[in-house]
């Protein structure tokens, strides 16, 4: 297992074998939908955002592993059970004229952090970025959610600061594409 611990800004990386082989990380398929909602309101508790949850597993069956979906979905197993998951899709950068990689969520059951899956899924995610010609991996973090933050800057990652994020969504989504 890789084991990340913050003291003072400085990151010291541990390798301890036994646990990091006992996780897998595998492609989501359709049988994993209950499991999926399940880790999305693991989420949403945690963002303290439940009551904003829509998804169902019928939802979820459909928008990620209908016939047209672009969005695909990894589950990280410890011993056999799942632990945590993780949502991607591909985007596109005109500067760089090629695909990108953007993680919609990752997320890991409190139980089971500090075992190294975080890390095993956002290295995979990294993988399949490289393999997909990607020149970017992307994602966003909740401005509070610090442990996150560190977390990902331990690893290498750099916040995009400059960047703003925009969203229309319900009513206001509706109304625009009205006028």
């Amino acid at each position: 297992m890789l084991v990340v611990r913050y003291d003072a800004h400085i990151v010291f990386l541990e390798f301890l074998e036994d646990t990091m082989s006992n996780i897998q990380i595998r492609a989501a398929s359709i049988d994993d939908a209950e499991t999926i909602l399940y880790f999305i309101r693991e989420l949403a508790i945690y963002e303290k955002a439940e009551d904003e949850v829509l998804a169902t597993v019928d939802s979820i069956k459909e928008s990620m592993f209908g016939e047209h979906s672009g969005v695909y979905g990894l589950i990280c197993e410890l011993d056999g059970k799942a632990i945590g998951f993780s949502v991607y899709f591909y985007n596109y950068s005109t500067w760089l004229a090629k695909p990108g990689l953007y993680l919609e969520d990752l997320y890991v059951s409190p139980e089971f952090r500090g075992k190294g899956a975080g890390i095993a899924l956002l290295k995979r995610l990294a993988q399949i970025a490289l393999a997909k010609g990607c020149g970017r991996f992307e994602w966003s973090c909740l401005d509070w959610n610090t442990p996150s933050r560190e977390f990902y800057e331990a690893l290498g990652a750099k916040p995009q600061n400059e960047w703003i994020g925009y969203r229309m969504s319900g009513k206001t989504l509706e109304d625009f594409a009205q006028k």
